[in-house]
């Protein structure tokens, strides 16, 4: 195949297996997840001139193989999963409870084209984890907290002591994001300027930092489109972006 051949691609990823659609000729390439995989793709894809890789974030599935493709110089974009699904309904190609597949990805990259992103350093990635970490400590306080209703009498006690466990963590991982904050004077200039705003607090402040650092390079209406909130109408049969602004969101509940 020429190497001169233009193309989008699309990367679904799961735990196990990457679903790679590439445009044009709708060409699905199946592989795994994994050292051997990735390898995989990374010469496959040697046979195109790529334009564009999107892949939506899984909750961290996505990460090692972004940064590969990154580190090969190819663009890649990770976007909302929610961004997707709205273009694929626009097109009418999504029922509400059908999956987001590679070649959908792959013609959201062709007809969108989302800026591509940077490979994060050692410290937002750093960052990054933390935010992650903290979410999933706060959802399994939330968890165990909701079962002590309808615990036995006898269970109590024990969800009572690994809810406390877990709000001790929590706290413990809010020191060590603004540890990360106060070790940047990059990052503190920013997540002071941030915390001005009325409802932002140091962890939406890091969480913005670390998920979207694009912010203060980009204008509104990229970064609008960069989080997802960019709906997408349609209008006599043609998809068209409709952005919509927000002066704050909130990413993390507190």
């Amino acid at each position: 195949m020429s190497t001169s051949q233009s193309a989008h691609v699309g990367v679904d990823v799961s735990k196990q297996s990457l679903d790679v659609g590439i445009r044009p000729g709708n060409t699905l390439i199946n592989l795994t997840n994994d050292e051997a995989g990735h390898e995989a793709l990374l010469s496959a894809l040697k046979s195109y001139s790529v334009q564009l890789i999107v892949l939506e974030a899984t909750g961290g599935w996505e990460a090692a193989i972004a940064a590969k493709l990154i580190q090969a110089g190819f663009p890649v974009a990770v976007v909302n999963p929610r961004q997707v699904r709205d273009f694929a309904r626009a097109l009418g190609r999504l029922a509400k409870t059908d999956r987001i597949d590679a070649q959908v990805l792959a013609h959201f990259a062709e007809a969108i084209q989302p800026p591509p992103r940077e490979l994060p350093d050692a410290n937002a990635q750093r960052l990054a984890a933390l935010i992650t970490r903290r979410r999933q400590l706060v959802e399994m306080r939330t968890a165990e907290q909701n079962r002590q209703a309808a615990a036995h009498a006898s269970l109590l006690k024990d969800l009572k002591q690994h809810t406390e466990w877990l709000s001790a963590r929590i706290k413990d991982v809010d020191h060590d994001i603004g540890q990360a904050l106060k070790d940047s004077p990059v990052w503190l200039e920013r997540a002071t300027l941030l915390e001005s705003v009325t409802g932002i607090g140091t962890t939406t402040s890091a969480t913005l930092m670390a998920l979207l650092p694009e912010l203060g390079q980009l204008g509104r209406r990229q970064i609008g489109a960069l989080v997802g909130v960019c709906p997408f109408n349609r209008d006599s049969g043609k998809m068209k972006p409709n952005y919509i602004l927000y002066k704050r969101s909130k990413l993390v509940n507190n």
